[in-house]
C-alpha cells in the first residue's frame, strides 16, 4: 500500500492531512480470476502490518473462498434504497468516509447504483471517497472500460451495459492485472468456483469460450502496459534533465525511406515486421536541403508515403544534411525499437571514405535493433 500515517484505533479521531485518497485498481481479463481475492488478501496484509482497513463494498457472488477471505476485516455496513416498493442495498458512502479509514476496499468499480441513489455510479461513490483523503483498493474487468466496448462487443458478442470511463485507469496511482491461464479459468468454471453448476455449460459456449479468454487477456496486460508506458513518458516530461534511460515496454517499427526503388520493398518488409509484432509503422524519409529532388524522386517519394498509409504506417518527412543524425533523433523521439534499412547503394570506395549510413546509425543508436534488408544494387 502507499504510505500510510500512523494507525489510529478506530475509535480514536484524528486530524487527516488535507490530500486526496491514491487509487490503487486490481484489473482482469473477466469474472473469476481473483481480483477481489486478491485485493482482500493485501488488506488483510496491510492490516496485519497497522494499517486501517475497512471494507466498504464486498460482492462475493457466493464465492465461499472469496467469503471466506473477506473474515477478519471490518465491514460497513450497507445502505437500504427503496426502489419501486424493493428494499434493495448500496455502499453506504457517507458512513465510509465518517468512519475515516486509511484504506477502504471497494468492490465492482463499474457497478450501477440503484435508481434514488445519491449518484449513478460506483466509481463516482470512489471517488468522493478519495476526495476524502481516503485511499481506496477497487477492482474491475477489462471489458468495463468504455474505449474498449465495441471492440468487446465484437470479441465475445456481448455488449456490456455497466461501464467506465478511461479516465479512472489514467489517474489511478497503481493498476495491477490480476491474471489467470484462460485454461485455470475454464477449470474454475467447471470446479463452480466462479457460477453455479447450472450455468456452467451456458457459459462455456458463450463468454467463457477460449478464443474470447485469450482475446480479453491481452487486452487486459496490453491496457497495463499502455498506462505504464504513458507513466514513464509523464516522468520524463516532468524530469527532463534526467539521464536515466527510457525503457520501451511496446515494439515500434521505423522504416529508412530514401530516392532509391529498393524503398517499397523496405516498406513491405518493415509492414511485415511490425504485424509480426503488432507494433505501429513509421516511415521517415530525410531531405538533403542543399539538393532538389527530380521529378521522378518527388513521385517515387509519394509513391512510398502511399503505401505505407495503406499499411496504417504514419510517414514522416524531415529537412537535415545528416541523415543519420535526423534518424537517430527521431528513432529517440517515437521511442522506435526496430529500425528497418536498406543495405548501402554506395561504392566501397565511399564507404571506406565516409562509412556507411549504417556504420554511423549502429553508433548513434543504443537499445534499438537495426535490419539491414539486402537488396538489387542499383546500376
Amino acid at each position: 500500500m502507499f504510505p500510510p500515517p500512523a494507525n489510529p484505533s478506530p475509535n480514536t479521531s484524528y486530524i487527516r492531512s488535507v490530500r486526496r485518497g491514491k487509487h490503487k485498481i486490481f484489473i482482469g481479463m473477466s469474472p473469476g480470476v481473483g481480483k477481489t481475492y486478491k485485493m482482500l488478501e493485501e488488506g488483510h496484509r496491510l492490516k496485519e502490518e497497522g494499517t486501517d482497513v475497512v471494507i466498504g463494498l464486498l460482492e462475493t457472488h457466493n464465492r465461499q473462498e472469496t467469503a471466506q477471505k473477506a473474515v477478519g476485516l471490518e465491514i460497513v455496513p450497507r445502505k437500504d434504497i427503496t426502489c419501486a416498493g424493493v428494499t434493495l442495498t448500496e455502499m453506504d458512502t457517507d458512513a465510509v468516509i465518517a468512519r475515516q479509514p486509511q484504506l477502504a476496499l471497494i468492490d465492482e468499480l463499474a457497478h450501477t447504483n440503484v435508481p434514488g441513489s445519491e449518484r449513478e455510479k460506483r466509481y463516482q461513490d470512489v471517488e468522493k471517497v478519495l476526495e476524502a483523503g481516503i485511499d481506496v483498493y477497487s477492482t474491475v474487468n477489462i471489458q468495463h472500460l468504455e474505449s474498449l466496448n465495441d471492440l468487446v462487443a465484437r470479441i465475445t458478442g456481448v455488449m456490456v451495459r455497466e461501464r467506465i470511463p478511461d479516465r479512472l485507469l489514467e489517474e489511478a496511482d497503481q493498476v495491477v492485472v490480476v491474471d489467470v491461464t484462460p485454461e485455470t479459468l475454464e477449470e474454475r468454471l467447471r470446479d463452480g468456483k466462479i457460477y453455479a453448476p447450472e450455468k456452467v455449460d451456458q457459459s462455456l459456449q458463450n463468454f467463457f469460450q477460449r478464443r474470447n479468454l485469450i482475446a480479453l487477456r491481452e487486452l487486459a496486460l496490453r491496457e497495463v502496459a499502455d498506462n505504464v508506458e504513458e507513466g514513464a513518458l509523464e516522468a520524463l516530461s516532468n524530469h527532463s534533465n534526467s539521464s536515466a534511460p527510457y525503457c520501451n515496454i511496446h515494439e515500434r517499427v521505423l522504416v529508412c525511406v530514401s530516392t532509391y526503388p529498393n524503398s517499397l520493398q523496405l516498406i513491405r518488409r518493415g509492414a511485415r515486421i511490425a504485424g509480426y509484432m503488432r507494433a505501429p509503422l513509421h516511415g521517415l524519409f530525410v531531405d538533403d536541403p542543399d539538393r532538389f529532388l527530380t521529378k521522378e524522386e518527388s513521385l517515387h517519394v509519394e509513391t512510398c508515403e502511399r503505401l505505407l498509409k495503406e499499411f496504417n504506417g504514419q510517414f514522416i518527412r524531415v529537412s537535415d544534411q545528416n541523415k543519420a543524425r535526423a534518424i537517430a533523433e527521431i528513432a529517440q523521439q517515437y521511442h522506435v525499437t526496430q529500425i528497418v534499412i536498406g543495405e548501402s547503394q554506395r561504392s566501397r570506395w565511399k564507404i571506406l571514405l565516409r562509412g556507411s549510413l549504417t556504420q554511423q546509425l549502429l553508433k548513434l543508436l543504443k537499445h534499438i535493433d537495426v535490419h539491414i534488408i539486402a537488396t538489387d544494387k542499383i546500376t
